[in-house]
């Protein structure tokens, strides 16, 4: 039996490349996931793939009552939710000059608000439960002032390290933990799109294990952090960076 065993889990951003892989690395351990997408095709090969254990549910999480509905739908369907990833992000590599009010706005409200909701929403059933895993997918980023990434995308990841810190500091008596991972360049459209091949190359030589991160190595760390072995791990923001950064 999995430790995981029918524990509900929500996993926001579950259409993207890294999603993807944290839904297939808990569907593994017999998680039961709401797989969460502002976009429901985006999750459709997932749930034709892992069939029942998985639901999709659409919802866009800048919209507070959008979170609330799309919580109640979870619930009613299976019961409380145990695990929360919020991985939920975009990417801007707009610098100071370059972003503008609705950009900086857009940025804060997938990356920190959207958390911040679903953080809100799960907690009352993990209290009840006296058990919970809250794991927050921050960035290298908020720790370097961004390398190629943008002023509001550095600044919105120190957010979800600062909302780490403070659901740690709160919830550690109720049973509950929250950590968050930092990594750094996984291989996503993020780094294979968004960034040159000359950028890409430039940061493989400063990049120790000289690779990028591959997803599945990203959803293992998620999973741990998820797990009952990892009780005694709260306020950690874990980096995943092949040594790009060391502190």
């Amino acid at each position: 039996m999995s430790l995981f065993e029918d524990k509900v889990a929500v996993v926001t951003g579950a259409g993207g490349t890294m999603g993807r892989a944290v839904v297939d690395a808990l569907a593994a351990q017999a998680c039961r996931i709401a797989m969460v997408d502002v976009r429901a095709e985006s999750m459709q090969a997932a749930v034709s793939r892992h069939g029942a254990r998985v639901m999709a549910v659409a919802c866009d999480i800048r919209d507070a009552a959008a979170v609330d509905a799309a919580h109640r739908r979870i619930v009613d369907a299976w019961a409380s939710v145990a695990i929360l990833v919020n991985n939920a992000g975009v990417l801007t590599n707009a610098k100071i000059e370059a972003t503008t009010p609705d950009s900086w706005r857009e940025v804060m409200a997938v990356n920190a608000d959207g958390a911040m909701y679903w953080s809100r929403c799960v907690v009352p059933g993990m209290k009840s439960a006296r058990w919970g895993r809250i794991v927050n997918v921050g960035s290298l980023a908020s720790k370097t002032g961004g390398l190629t990434a943008g002023t509001a995308y550095a600044v919105s990841k120190g957010a979800i390290t600062a909302l780490t810190l403070s659901l740690a500091r709160e919830l550690a008596p109720h049973g509950i933990t929250a950590n968050a991972v930092a990594p750094a360049y996984v291989r996503t459209p993020m780094v294979t799109e968004a960034l040159t091949e000359a950028q890409r190359q430039a940061l493989l030589l400063q990049i120790p294990v000289g690779r990028f991160c591959e997803p599945e190595e990203f959803a293992h760390t998620v999973a741990f952090l998820a797990s009952p072995m990892s009780g005694f791990i709260t306020g950690e923001v874990l980096d995943l960076n092949g040594g790009l950064h060391m502190d």
